[in-house]
């Protein structure tokens, strides 16, 4: 579990400084987005990889790498709109924005945590395509959550669909940066 939570630490390192450098790029202009929009470009990122690992082929320079990196980012992203919900032009620094980004990925590693301890690391007996589907998954249930106003009956919220994606993604991330 040690080299887990080293692994995760770097690789979810490398998604915060991209992170940053977008901000620097572009504000935080994602701010205007409301959440149905953050939990499309996820799909059609996780639909991306999907098209990429059915194909072997991918005719646009962004690797699956870097498209796992925006699910991480995007994940993120939703978190926070969820709290501050969306406004009409950017309304918050850079600054607050890398804290808000902080605070999720820090949250995130703790359930990562607990649910490793729980699952014996069961993921890195996965395959990449089966994580992709997982995420796929998640993101359809977000979908479906979001068409019912975010009530539901015994499911968990789009916020805890949002960090099993951030997990999942990072496990892929790990798969791909360090066992190939």
């Amino acid at each position: 579990m040690a080299d887990t939570e080293s692994q995760y630490k770097q690789i979810s390192s490398s998604c915060r400084e991209l992170f940053a450098k977008k901000l620097e790029d572009y504000s935080p202009s994602w701010r205007i987005l409301r959440v149905p929009s953050v939990t499309d470009q996820l799909l059609n990122k996780a639909k991306r990889i999907r098209q990429i690992e059915d194909s072997g082929v991918a005719l646009v320079h962004d690797s699956v790498d870097s498209e796992f990196v925006g699910l991480v980012n995007y994940s993120i992203i939703g978190l926070i709109q969820l709290e501050l919900h969306p406004v009409l032009q950017p309304d918050i620094t850079t600054e607050e924005a890398l804290a808000a980004y902080d605070k999720y990925m820090a949250e995130t590693f703790r359930l990562m945590q607990m649910k490793n301890h729980d699952y014996g690391e069961a993921w890195r007996g996965m395959r990449i395509s089966s994580i992709t589907d997982l995420i796929l998954v998640k993101l359809y249930r977000i979908r479906q959550i979001e068409d019912h106003m975010g009530k539901t009956q015994v499911s968990e919220g789009i916020a805890s669909n949002y960090e099993d994606i951030i997990n999942y993604a990072l496990f892929a991330l790990i798969r791909l940066r360090y066992e190939d």
